[in-house]
């Protein structure tokens, strides 16, 4: 045998061995990544390290706002409340004639529910329509967004409501209002825009004036200046506290959307009472944020964020709660006073899945594989909503 092919054989060998102890060492690394694979399907995932929930009440009542001796305005926007993006609030109160000036607001469509008193608006729609509406304890309105409106206070005692707005950006105190309009127009533009001398408007108000004092109208709706304008066609009013309501166990809710108020084309209100011990089932909304309003009583509001986040907050009078779209919820009522809360949604049709309607809209061996129940268990399991839940025995 010559040298070139011992080397060759020897070659042979080496690469025989090489190749079978590679085999093996593959063959040992795949069991061992089957055997890790199993272990990490039969594991939960791991914690997902995560900021915290963003802090989801807000003390509008308690914020100093816009006083003057005619009314006033407190507000929740994102500047103060830097959670409710989509949803801004105002408290308002107007004495008796007071007026909240003719304005408009080209960023946010606004709602309003009357809390108490008595109040007059005024709108005018793109179209030229025109509407005169009073509006008493339990009604709401809503203006879509740009159309001029004014509201007044009828007395005999101080007007509150509660406006929302589409835009969490929005700022009640940055609205387009007739008098700094034209305070900030030249006095030959008005002269010729409105037949006025000039001299004329020395007198007029030389800045904004935003709520200002008024004589109470009387109890008839005074004609428009122009005879010849043609009504609203669009009633810009909701009788919301009329509205037969959907009673629960735990209480009962009132909720308008676009079918039932048409003009209300950007957001659903609801006006939900809870009795003492109630628990607003766990859910949550699939389309839309919700921002909410506590007229009376207390409650415990839990939001879920995913990646174990969790967070609790006490509500009462004067807070808002905001509550980001998809976010898992419920409110549990705590105290011996009901309590009422408002409630608004950014979208105009109401959307909902609760907890009790998921469970029973999946077979019972999903769940057993889920949460390792008994028959018994399984059995005693919600089926479909519950919605409000009363007091535990």
């Amino acid at each position: 045998m010559d040298t070139s092919e011992k080397n060759s054989n020897f070659s042979e060998g080496v690469s025989r061995r090489n190749l079978f102890d590679t085999l093996g060492r593959v063959s040992a690394g795949l069991a061992a990544t089957s055997l890790i694979a199993q272990q990490v399907r039969a594991a939960p995932p791991p914690e997902t390290k995560s900021e915290g929930l963003e802090n989801f009440k807000f003390d509008i009542e308690n914020q100093t706002g816009w006083v003057g001796d005619a009314g006033s305005a407190k507000e929740a926007t994102v500047a103060e409340f830097p959670v409710s993006q989509s949803i801004a609030g105002v408290s308002m109160r107007l004495q008796p004639g007071a007026i909240r000036e003719l304005h408009w607001h080209a960023l946010a469509a606004e709602w309003a529910y009357m809390l108490k008193g008595r109040c007059r608006t005024t709108v005018i729609s793109p179209n030229g329509q025109a509407e005169i509406t009073d509006f008493e304890e339990g009604d709401t309105w809503y203006f879509p967004r740009g159309h001029g409106h004014a509201l007044q206070g009828l007395g005999p005692g101080e007007t509150h409501f509660i406006l929302g707005f589409d835009n969490g950006h929005f700022s009640e105190f940055g609205t387009f209002g007739i008098t700094d309009w034209i305070a900030h127009t030249a006095p030959h533009i008005l002269s010729r825009n409105l037949g006025l001398p000039e001299s004329a408007f020395e007198r007029f108000p030389k800045k904004e004036i935003y709520i200002g004092p008024g004589k109470v109208p009387g109890a008839a709706l005074d004609a428009f200046r122009n005879g010849d304008l043609e009504n609203s066609q669009s009633a810009h009013k909701y009788r919301l506290d009329k509205q037969t309501p959907r009673i629960l166990e735990g209480g009962e809710e009132r909720i308008v959307t676009q079918r039932e108020f048409p003009i209300q084309s950007s957001l659903t209100a609801v006006k939900m009472d809870l009795k003492p011990g109630a628990l607003r089932e766990m859910h949550w909304h699939p389309h839309a944020d919700e921002w909410q309003y506590y007229v009376k009583g207390r409650s415990k509001v839990t939001i879920f964020g995913s990646h174990a986040r969790v967070k609790t907050e006490e509500f009462g009078p004067g807070h808002v709660a905001f509550i980001k779209q998809g976010y898992g919820h419920y409110i549990e009522q705590i105290g011996d006073e009901p309590t009422t809360l408002l409630i608004l949604f950014n979208s105009p049709n109401y959307e909902e899945i609760s907890l009790s309607n998921w469970l029973g809209g999946n077979p019972a061996a999903l769940l057993y594989d889920h949460f390792g129940l008994s028959k018994d268990q399984m059995d005693r399991l919600p089926m479909k909503e519950i919605g409000i839940m009363g007091r535990r025995s």
